[in-house]
């Protein structure tokens, strides 16, 4: 049944145990040497999988990441967080987000600056966050905007000129 768990978890790229086993090991270390080596062999681990788990990074308990550290950078966030690839969680002056329990955070999502998301919030695919986000509540990306040729629903074929291309909301 290990064995299994284990060809699973590497499977869906999740096989980060070796890697949070470091981590753990890296926290608990007090300041100096050691502290050094760990951070360092972490940072390696962290490049070799793609992603970057800042210093300063405050994990609790075991994230999902159920397409591996790929694209993922952390700062801080609580239990039971799913966060898809290539998600930036950044600090902006000097303070990072903080992420509350229960949450996902669909790919390519942009968390900046000193922001809170709440307990179970959801932050879509593609969604750009820099306010704070209360407990259960879902984030989305803004609207689509179509470039269309002459700017309008009467628009015929082969009468614009050049910049006459307008954005418009999708509809």
């Amino acid at each position: 049944m290990k064995l299994r768990f284990a060809l699973i978890n590497r499977a869906k790229g999740d096989g980060l145990s070796g890697f949070w086993m470091l981590y753990r090991l890296r926290q608990r270390a007090g300041p100096g040497l050691r502290r050094g080596v760990l951070s360092f062999l972490l940072l390696r681990a962290a490049r070799r999988h793609g992603g970057y788990v800042g210093p300063g990074a405050v994990i609790r308990g075991r994230p999902v990441l159920p397409h591996g550290l790929h694209g993922i950078f952390i700062s801080q966030y609580g239990e039971n967080c799913r966060i898809y690839q290539n998600v930036t969680i950044g600090e902006a002056a000097g303070r990072a987000p903080r992420i509350g329990p229960d949450c996902l955070i669909g790919a390519g999502a942009v968390l900046v600056g000193g922001i809170r998301l709440g307990r179970g919030v959801k932050v879509g695919a593609g969604a750009v966050v820099a306010r704070d986000v209360p407990d259960h509540c879902t984030v989305v990306a803004p609207p689509p905007r179509f470039l269309v040729p002459g700017g309008g629903p009467g628009f015929r074929p082969g009468t614009s000129s050049p910049g006459s291309m307008k954005w418009t909301s999708a509809p």
